[in-house]
Order: C-alpha cells, then structure tokens, then sequence
C-alpha cells in the first residue's frame, strides 16, 4: 500500500464494484448500493483512525477510549443478535464495515449489512441525520437477484472496497468528496434520464456558484439542491468552511445523497430538508421563511404539475408577481428563489432554459415585474449539449436583490447580456466547459462592459422597447460576415482546372488507342 489514497484509487475500486451490478439492475438503482457502501466505509475508516490516534495517546485504555470514542463525530455501536426464541447470543460485533467483510460469506450478508445500518442511525440520531441516509436503502433485496446471486454480489463488494483506505490519516475531505462528485457525475452519465434528474455538470456548478460570487460569513441555499453538488461548488467559491449552507430536495434517494455528501465534505452542519420547496417549502422559522444571502439552483426544467393550485393561496405570499403556467414551473422556482433571498442584498443565481427568456402570457408578466422591479443583474446563454438529460441550450440568469429600493445598487439601470454559446470543448457524447471558459464568462460578468460578439450592457428602457423580451441574440450580435470571394482570382482559377482537365483528356485518349480500346 502507498502512503495516502488517490482520487484514481477510488475511481478504480467503485468501478470495479459496477461490474457486478451492471445487467442486474440499472445504474440508477446500483448507484445507491455502491455510494451508501462507500460512505459506510468512509465512517468505518474515520472512526478507525481516531480510535488509533486514541491508543496511541492514552495506550490500551479501553474504557477510556470508549468514552472519548462515545463524543466521536460519528458513533459506531455494537451489534448483539440474538435468537428471537431462545435468546441465546448469536454474534456481537461492532457496527461498522470490516465486521461485515469479515462475514461476507455469511448466508444472510444483505441482512446483516440492513441491521448495521440501522444500529449506526438510532447510534447517531441525535447528532446526524444518518436515519434519512439509510432509510430507504435495502440490501436484503431481490431487486440484487435471487439469495445465491445477491450475496454473491455483495460479497464481491465487500472485497472490493475492503483494501480502499479512507481514513483521515491517508486522504483528506477534499480527495474523497471530489471523487464522491465524480462518481454521481459518471452515474448520472450512465443512467440517463432517472439519475440525470439530481445531477448538474461540474462546470456548470462552478460556474453558477463563481457568478453567485459568495463570501465568508453568508448564508448559501438551494432549494433544490439534488445530490448538493451546487451547494458545495458554492462554498468551495468562498475560500474557506465560514459558510452556512442550507438545501432542499424532494427525492429520497437523491436527499440522501446530498446528505452522504456533506458529510464526506466536512459540513455536518448544514441543514438539508426533504420536502417540495414550491408546495412545502421546511427552510423556515417561527413560520417564517428563512433568508440567504446567496441563492442558488438547478431547477427542473419547465416542470408540469408544480403545484400552481397551492400557490394561489401561498402562506409567504411568493407568488404576488404572478402566477406560472401549471405546466411550465420555471418561475415559481424563480419567485421563491427571489423571495428567500435577503431583501436589498441577496443574490440569486439560476439554470433557466432560454424559454424562460421570451415565453408570453403569465411568464411574460412575471418577467416584466422582475425587471420593473430593478432586479435582473444579467442574462448568460450557455453552450448547448452540456446536460446527461438534454441537450438543449440553457442560460443563467441573475438577480441581485442590491438593486431593488432601498439597495445599495439602487442606481444600477443595465442588464449585462453574454453570448457565451461558443465556450466549449467537443467531446465524445456530451460538451465540456473548461476552466478558461468559465473564467472568460466571469471576467466578462465582472467588467460589466460590452465585448464585441461575447457582452453587451443593455438599459432597462431598451428591453422594456423589445417588450421585456429577454433574447440574447437580440442584444449580442454575433454575427460574422462571410469573407468576400475574389471573382477574378475564382475564374483565373476555374480556366487553369480546365485546362488541366482537356489536358488529361488528351492523354487518356491516347492511352486508350495503344490499348486499341
């Protein structure tokens, strides 16, 4: 073994682990397994570290160190199974990954991985939402084949992550979370569709969360936080862990693994709730909405049935621009994300698809009120083909609540317009943004300058004229004239083609009459 734990190490074991689920069931569904077997690995590791640093510092004191151990970040019980008859001790081992590796021939290995998740929850209940983890996953399943087939499986897993190190000692926070990132984002890519719902493009969350452009000390959310990849970009944006981080998300599994993600990321703190954010939205006290300084999203796109018949009768009044199309539920999204942000100096950063930028009716009417209301900071068109799920073009609209009256940007009368259509790099299936991409779009969001063909600083009278249509093309020009044609050098050029062809002509006629053809 090396001294520490790659990012290449752990790609290479949880693709391993994917070989013997794949024709099983679908990533979508293996993904759970594989993610919530490495988190558990993760905590074993954790709580395996501490505990050697304890004996090295205090020698073979077992209570002690149990005591100490009791105050650890997470709390790994032992496990008595006992017979539900006789009451006889059957086994006792503690909770945590290599007492189930050392029973990964056991005929019951899916079970006993279930009761060790459920003895790590109720153990951690108070401190960690470990219960919402591990509450819908189960590993004594036929959905993992029949008895012979699942523990086969498993027990294959087990192996496979077994010689995967990753306590503190030999990688830090950073290495695993970023390659926990990089698994989702392969899943995601894998699974199509079902698990592309939770997932954003690394790029597009940094991207996102560099023009949020948070800083020490803010409150950040998203409230529809997915796998919280955005969340994370965000706070990796800051610079440092000063940062309060809060999110919601409807899906359970995709809830837990915004969950599993914080916590391999550090932040046990932050506060994810599961829950419909526009029919039920938890980030609340004293039945009050809660504030940020920093929102961010990657919402669904025009999401049908969002909900409209609740908000019509909203409890925070977030709908009082108007309401959305029951079929399109782009703007609800945007008007709670406009709502919760602080007032006078909250910023707001969203994935839009360019519908959103020119649809009429009650989302024409919105839009109107948001740049009446001197809200709308700029509009950014993204290259199109970045997403698992489609490959549609999507823009990225800001808001910055500093505009509105009474803010300290209350003069500010332009919105910032970038075509930044062409920053990409051709891949195989999908577009990759680079590093010099985003940075260009940021450069070009920071200057607030026009740059011809990329930016253009547009008055909120002139897009009042163009009926609040937001449109990028009506604002960048991008268009690029064809080079004039030289028509005396093209027919020089077609006389000197001729003339070689009547020449070859000639010859080949000769050829052909010494073959008496």
């Amino acid at each position: 073994m090396t001294d520490t734990t790659t990012p290449q190490d752990i790609f290479r074991k949880a693709w391993a682990v994917c070989n013997t689920f794949r024709g099983t069931i679908d990533p979508a569904q293996y993904k759970d397994y594989i993610l919530t077997t490495m988190f558990l690995k993760y905590i074993s590791d954790v709580w395996h570290d501490h505990y050697e640093s304890y004996e090295k510092k205090y020698g073979k004191d077992p209570e002690r160190i149990a005591r100490l151990m009791e105050r650890d970040r997470f709390v790994l019980p032992m496990v008595t199974l006992t017979d539900p008859k006789t009451k006889k001790v059957l086994d006792t081992f503690r909770a945590n990954f290599k007492s189930l590796w050392e029973r990964r021939s056991a005929p019951n290995i899916g079970e006993l991985i279930d009761i060790t998740l459920r003895h790590i929850a109720e153990a951690n209940h108070d401190r960690h939402k470990l219960d919402e983890v591990f509450k819908n996953i189960d590993f004594n399943t036929d959905r993992l084949g029949d008895t012979k087939e699942r523990n086969g499986r498993l027990k294959t897993m087990l192996e496979d992550f077994a010689d995967l190190d990753l306590s503190p000692s030999r990688v830090n926070e950073d290495v695993i979370g970023n390659a926990y990132i990089y698994l989702i984002e392969r899943f995601a890519s894998d699974a199509g569709k079902k698990a592309g719902e939770f997932y954003t493009p690394m790029a597009v969350s940094r991207l996102l969360a560099v023009l949020a452009n948070p800083q020490p000390g803010m409150r950040i959310c998203d409230p529809a936080c997915g796998s919280a990849g955005l969340l994370l970009e965000a706070a990796t944006a800051v610079g440092n862990r000063n940062v309060s981080l809060y999110g919601q998300e409807l899906n359970q599994s995709t809830y837990a693994l915004a969950l599993m993600n914080m916590f391999i990321h550090g932040f046990d703190s932050a506060r994810i709730e599961r829950g419909d954010s526009l029919r039920n939205p938890l980030l609340v006290e004293n039945d009050r909405l809660l504030r940020f300084d920093i929102v961010v999203a990657n919402p669904p796109f025009s999401l049908d049935k969002w909900g409209v018949d609740e908000a019509e009768n909203d409890r925070y009044n977030r709908f009082w621009r108007g309401l959305p199309p029951k079929s399109k539920g782009d703007y609800a999204f945007i008007s709670h994300m406009v709502e919760v942000a602080l007032p006078q100096r909250g910023r707001i950063a969203v994935v839009v698809p360019h519908g959103v930028l020119f649809r009429g009716g009650a989302e024409g009417r919105i839009r109107q009120r948001l740049i009446d209301d001197n809200l709308l900071d700029a509009v950014i068109g993204l290259p199109g083909n970045l997403f698992p799920t489609t490959s549609i073009p999507v823009a990225i609209l800001l808001f910055d609540r500093a505009r509105e009256r009474g803010g300290e940007r209350e003069a500010e009368d332009q919105v910032l317009f970038v075509d930044a259509s062409s920053q990409f790099s051709p891949a195989k299936t999908k577009n990759q943004m680079e590093e010099t991409h985003i940075q260009h779009i940021v450069a070009a969001v920071r200057a607030r300058q026009g740059v011809d063909k990329f930016a253009s600083l547009v008055s909120r009278a002139t897009i009042t004229e163009n009926d609040y249509n937001l449109n990028i093309p009506r604002y960048v020009d991008t268009y690029e004239e064809e080079a004039q044609i030289d028509l005396a050098q093209t027919e020089r050029e077609i006389d000197r083609l001729e003339a070689e062809l009547a020449a070859v002509r000639v010859k080949m006629k000769q050829h052909l009459k010494e073959l008496g053809l």
